[in-house]
């Protein structure tokens, strides 16, 4: 799963009375927005005229200090229940939880990581979990998920040019020792998905070779084939920032796509890949999310979604995605109705990646989403 992997803010017009005006000009001003040089507002601009975000809280939409950051879409009230006791140091209610989940993987590999999370900070209540339950699969599957969260948090999230040796050494010992958790997670209950999918993120930060990260797939997809935070932690492997390479991260994305029944949300990961090559390449231009083959993408991910469970877990993750391909594809009407489904919780890809900014690149884009949407009508 996706860990905190924090990159920069972009800076937000104050005046946006010029957006989307049309032709080249619209085209040549989006760019600046996107880079974060938006150009000052003419001397035609005047107090009266309402600003994006005067027309986003017309609509009800929230301004960044009431976004939440820290997931994607309101968690169901036993999920947050759980977690409260969990970081209170009780664990009945996160046993109960995963044992009310069975074999619902997406769900189950989303609930062990947000516990795993607790418990790479104090794993004093997962302590007494395996000690009062020993053997017990789920208690086991949160130990793996918690040992990879803690040496991901050890070692930080800068780029290796600037981590310390000793970070890379404390990174790399635990990343050893969570293999040992995961083998015995996998173990206590073979069906589960869910400690491969944790090795993932061990096989990147130990730089398991493509042959040994195949055979690790295979083990994945037998168990789950469509499993989205699984295709997630795999694309990021795949990616040239990591294990392998912009051709191979969009292989991999196609094909996951083009194999999956509509419905499944995988249609998200050729954008997640796109997304992180022009993020790789520091690549700020608009033109090649505006190209056909970008569109029809997109297009694909919003058949997806209109296929897809309302209550998958993932959903609102693509939701964001769209929102922000939708505004730069010149889609307004379309991004702004995405923006509507998601406001509130940004703790999605694009925003996440500008950590502590995430709200506020998060507004900025749905904001120039309205205001272009507005001088459209």
């Amino acid at each position: 799963m996706v860990l905190t992997i924090i990159l920069l803010i972009l800076a937000i017009p104050t005046v946006a009375a010029l957006l989307w005006l049309g032709g080249v000009f619209v085209r040549e001003y989006v760019r600046e927005l996107r880079s974060g040089d938006a150009p000052e507002a003419g001397d035609g601009a005047t107090e009266e005229a309402p600003g994006p975000s005067r027309r986003a809280g017309d609509l009800g939409l929230l301004p960044p200090e009431l976004q939440d950051t820290r997931t994607a879409f309101p968690l169901p009230e036993e999920v947050t229940d759980a977690l409260r006791a969990a970081r209170g140091g009780v664990w009945k209610p996160a046993a109960t939880l995963l044992g009310a989940i069975g074999t619902d993987w997406e769900a189950r590999s989303y609930v062990s990581f947000l516990l795993g999370e607790i418990a790479a900070v104090d794993d004093g209540w997962l302590r007494d979990w395996e000690a009062e339950l020993p053997g017990c699969a789920d208690a086991a599957v949160v130990r793996a998920r918690a040992t990879v969260i803690l040496a991901w948090k050890l070692r930080g999230s800068r780029r290796a040019a600037h981590t310390s040796a000793e970070e890379f050494e404390d990174f790399h010992l635990v990343l050893n020792r969570s293999r040992a958790d995961i083998a015995r997670a996998a173990e206590l209950n073979p069906a589960d998905p869910t400690p491969h999918i944790t090795e993932i993120w061990t096989a990147l930060g130990l730089g398991y070779d493509h042959e040994r990260m195949e055979r690790l797939w295979a083990e994945i997809t037998a168990r789950a084939p469509h499993h989205y935070e699984a295709h997630f932690s795999a694309l990021q492997y795949w990616c040239a920032k990591w294990r392998g390479s912009h051709q191979k991260a969009m292989e991999f994305a196609g094909r996951a796509a083009a194999s999956a029944p509509l419905g499944s949300l995988l249609t998200a990961m050729p954008l997640i890949a796109h997304y992180e090559r022009a993020l790789h390449e520091g690549d700020t231009s608009v033109e090649p999310d505006r190209t056909p083959e970008m569109i029809a993408r997109v297009d694909a991910a919003l058949m997806d979604v209109a296929a897809a469970d309302p209550d998958h877990l993932r959903i609102a993750e693509v939701r964001h995605l769209l929102a922000y391909y939708l505004t730069w594809q010149d889609r307004q009407e379309a991004a702004v109705e995405q923006f509507r489904l998601v406001d509130g919780y940004v703790g999605a890809l694009p925003w996440r990646y500008e950590g502590d900014h995430a709200a506020e690149e998060f507004c900025r884009v749905r904001d120039l989403a309205v205001e272009a949407a507005a001088e459209h009508v």
